[in-house]
């Protein structure tokens, strides 16, 4: 077939496509009435992820299950916009792995509001002044980000999805490797690359800031200073990437928590994420874990943080395979509860990124 037949091919194509998407989407705002009508929230991460894997089965290429689920979530994104204002509060600024984060779990044609900090993301979902924030909770080399889960604590929002993000760290700067003097990152980006940054920079100073994209704005005002960010914040400042993938392991990853007002429905492969905190006594965590292994519950994550409410007190939080309206679960939270003084379900969200 000639290039000229195989493009007159593909304009008969488009024209199908996008009539077909103009029809998928009255349909999805006559859903999207109904939800408003019937109180259920615009987006829901089970019907989300049952979606993509019919996709993938429908799908049998040559375009890849990764790129066919990247177009169909931009579908999804611009049909959630045509239903109500939506707006995705995030740990900003823009630019940030956590925007990264939040436009790849919502898509483009979504409201975002970056916030100065943690609290704030909280707190603007908390005063619906925007339906879901998106904050760091643990990255693969680092370990736990603690504000995180120190705000579960008072907060009343929950763990509706998560976003397992790979995290790729540039050296970013106006000048040459030779030419840099000042280095600018985030502390816990830093960390993520440090052993990098002695062996090729051991003379460098350090200077600490408040984001990876903070510190690419820094970076772009002298020659001889770099930073320690994406490959998007050097591309919104207009710097080289003077060397890519500079993070000390080559699988780091974040892993980002979407909040909102209410849990998920089961997707049939679910996360439950609680906390909890165990009476001053001998065994009392012990015992406050047995019923997990009595009902053969999969224990993915265990973490200690000070209740800061009493000395030596500690809140535990617990990520564990399964939807906590599932028989098992519920068996066991309700155990739980009987040996524990508190105990809070923080979400159960579809096992996924």
């Amino acid at each position: 077939m000639s290039i000229q037949k195989h493009r007159a091919a593909i304009d008969k194509l488009d024209a199908q496509i996008v009539k077909l998407l103009n029809r998928r989407t009255k349909h999805v705002i006559g859903i999207g009435k109904a939800k408003l009508a019937g109180s259920k929230s615009t987006y829901q991460p089970d019907r989300e992820q049952a979606l993509l894997r019919r996709i993938r089965k429908l799908n049998d290429g040559p375009i890849s299950d990764a790129s066919l689920g990247h177009i169909y979530r931009e579908v999804m994104s611009s049909s959630i916009a045509l239903q109500k204002t939506f707006k995705i509060a995030f740990l900003g600024p823009e630019a940030t792995y956590t925007h990264q984060a939040a436009v790849r779990r919502f898509g483009t044609s979504l409201g975002y509001s970056p916030q100065k900090t943690i609290a704030e993301v909280f707190a603007e979902v908390e005063k619906n002044r925007a339906e879901y924030g998106v904050v760091p909770v643990e990255n693969t080399t680092e370990g736990v980000v603690t504000h995180t889960l120190d705000m579960f604590v008072d907060s009343p929002l929950k763990i509706v999805a998560q976003i397992i993000m790979p995290i790729e760290h540039c050296l970013i700067g106006k000048g040459t490797l030779a030419d840099i003097k000042k280095l600018y990152s985030h502390p816990q980006a830093y960390a993520q690359c440090r052993n990098w940054v002695r062996e090729t920079m051991p003379r460098v100073e350090f200077i600490g800031s408040s984001s990876t994209t903070a510190a690419a704005a820094l970076a772009a005002k002298s020659k001889s200073a770099a930073a320690i960010s994406s490959s998007l914040a050097a591309e919104k400042y207009k710097l080289n990437i003077i060397e890519a993938g500079v993070q000390d392991h080559s699988g780091n990853a974040t892993r980002f928590l979407v909040l909102g007002g209410e849990c998920a429905a089961s997707s049939g492969n679910d996360r439950t994420s609680l906390m909890f905190s165990v009476n001053d006594k001998v065994g009392a965590l012990h015992n406050a874990l047995q019923p997990f292994r009595t009902h053969r519950l999969n224990m993915t994550k265990i973490e200690s943080r000070p209740s800061k409410r009493k000395a030596w007190e500690y809140i535990f939080f617990v990520d564990v395979d399964g939807h906590f309206e599932d028989p098992k679960v519920a068996k066991a939270i309700a155990k739980l509860s009987e040996t524990c003084s508190f105990v809070k379900i923080l979400g159960s969200y579809p096992n996924s990124s």
